[in-house]
């Protein structure tokens, strides 16, 4: 019940994101049936099955965006206080697996009832034509399939939303050895010794106290509308004025140093899935399972790389003496590079795929045609959103750096061509390493 108050209550953008994952669902859903239809119509297993297992990419499609979507709802997000009424990380987490599931069930219920409508089984009058063949008009539907693949998209979003969104705390009870003692006796983590020298440099640290007690004093008179913080004087950040010396010393974003891991495996699977799909051009397998197992991995080395190509995009961004507006987009960039590239590299997984698959069509099975349809419009819309989704997210993780610089007097056009200019890299970057990975994949699965 509190999962429900909580969905009907939030803002319009939201609602808008959880219909997008209640279409999704219903379109999953109903290429889901249409498997059913297809296998109670034919005898031939394999290829019911083979219908079945194309449902995946539709059904993993939907699931990602039903997380991101999760991951981006303010209703579920911890705040202040709701641990004193009950509503900890725990119970959060909970109602957003609960949320993330109402939005699937409708999404499948209205996928029932239109499949059921297509059929006649509620009118009685059922399509003609090819329809039939993934319909089963006029055989009985056994209802406990349908409701089992159904129950697939609810079950793993709401999975997936929870193992997501699950509470990361702290290690509690560390051992002995993980215990070190830093500056002067106080506990720490970090292993890392301190030189004898540090001791000596204590003195140094008195100043920089006194400057961090002078702005904890001075930070609420600005709150309520006081005189403006005197570090943004002290660095010369005037209206309009967003100096890299001011940005470095005022707003310095969390930078990583390290890129994100996943890189070097990336750009080996990529490369194993490039020279899987050139093997069977040789042989003369094209359109067979080497085949799609050539492009699976081409398509996983894309997602896989994504977040390591957006973190090198904010590294070039700041090269060769960066100015204001290249240092703010290349540190944003790199900060967010795993929470943005990620989906960006499927979504060029995505179309490389889509573009390599145009060529095996099943131009024999006019029945085949609208599904095919559907589930690349399926895949390559949630992807997209789900994009999109990751794109508010990263814009809600740095709101207080962004919050920052405009207290600075940093013009709010300097921001907006700061995103703009991340975007512009990307682009430079992800599109012509789609259409090199799709010219390549197309090739061999073309004969």
């Amino acid at each position: 019940m509190l999962a429900l108050r909580l969905s009907l209550g939030a803002q319009p953008a939201v609602q808008v994101r959880r219909l997008l994952v209640t279409g999704a669902s219903a379109g999953t859903g109903f290429l889901l049936l249409s498997a059913l239809g297809h296998a109670l119509t034919h005898p031939d297993p394999a290829a019911s099955a083979l219908r079945l297992a194309w449902c995946t990419a539709p059904l993993a499609a939907t699931v990602y965006l039903a997380v991101a979507v999760a991951r981006t709802d303010p209703a579920t997000r911890p705040r202040p206080g709701l641990s004193a009424v009950g509503l900890g990380p725990v119970k959060l987490m909970a109602i957003s697996a609960a949320t993330t599931a109402l939005s699937c069930l409708l999404g499948s219920a209205l996928a029932l009832l239109v499949f059921l409508q297509l059929r006649g089984d509620l009118t009685g009058m059922p399509l003609d034509g090819g329809a039939r063949e993934f319909l089963a008009a006029g055989r009985p539907l056994p209802m406990p399939a349908a409701l089992t693949l159904l129950a697939l998209v609810p079950l793993s979003a709401s999975a997936a939303a929870a193992v997501s969104l699950r509470p990361r705390e702290p290690v509690t009870g560390a051992g002995r050895a993980a215990r070190t003692y830093g500056r002067f006796g106080a506990y720490r983590r970090s292993p890392a010794r301190e030189s004898f020298g540090a001791y000596g440099r204590f003195g140094r640290q008195f100043g920089a106290a006194a400057r961090g007690r002078r702005t904890a004093v001075e930070a609420p008179a600005e709150e309520q509308g006081g005189a403006p913080v005197e570090a943004a004087e002290a660095t010369g950040a005037e209206a309009g004025d967003a100096s890299p010396v001011a940005f470095h010393a005022v707003v310095p974003p969390p930078v990583p140093t390290a890129a994100p891991a996943g890189l070097p495996w990336g750009v080996a699977v990529l490369a194993v899935g490039l020279a899987v799909e050139a093997l069977t051009s040789r042989t003369g397998t094209t359109g067979g399972p080497a085949a799609f197992l050539g492009l699976a991995l081409t398509s996983l080395g894309l997602a896989l790389v994504g977040p390591g190509l957006a973190h090198l995009c904010g590294r070039l961004l700041q090269a060769v003496r960066p100015g204001a507006l290249r240092l703010l987009a290349g540190r944003v960039l790199m900060t967010e590079a795993t929470r943005i590239g990620r989906p960006l590299g499927v979504v060029c997984a995505v179309v490389s795929a889509a573009y390599a698959m145009a060529s095996l069509h099943d131009r024999d099975d006019p029945s085949a045609g609208p599904l095919v349809v559907l589930g690349v419009l399926l895949v390559a819309g949630c992807t997209v959103a789900t994009l999109l989704t990751a794109a508010v997210e990263a814009k809600q993780a740095h709101a207080d750096t962004t919050a920052s610089l405009r207290r600075l007097g940093a013009p709010a056009g300097t921001l907006r061509r700061a995103a703009a200019l991340r975007a512009v890299a990307l682009l430079a970057l992800f599109g012509p390493l789609t259409v090199a990975v799709a010219e390549l994949s197309a090739w061999p699965l073309a004969g």
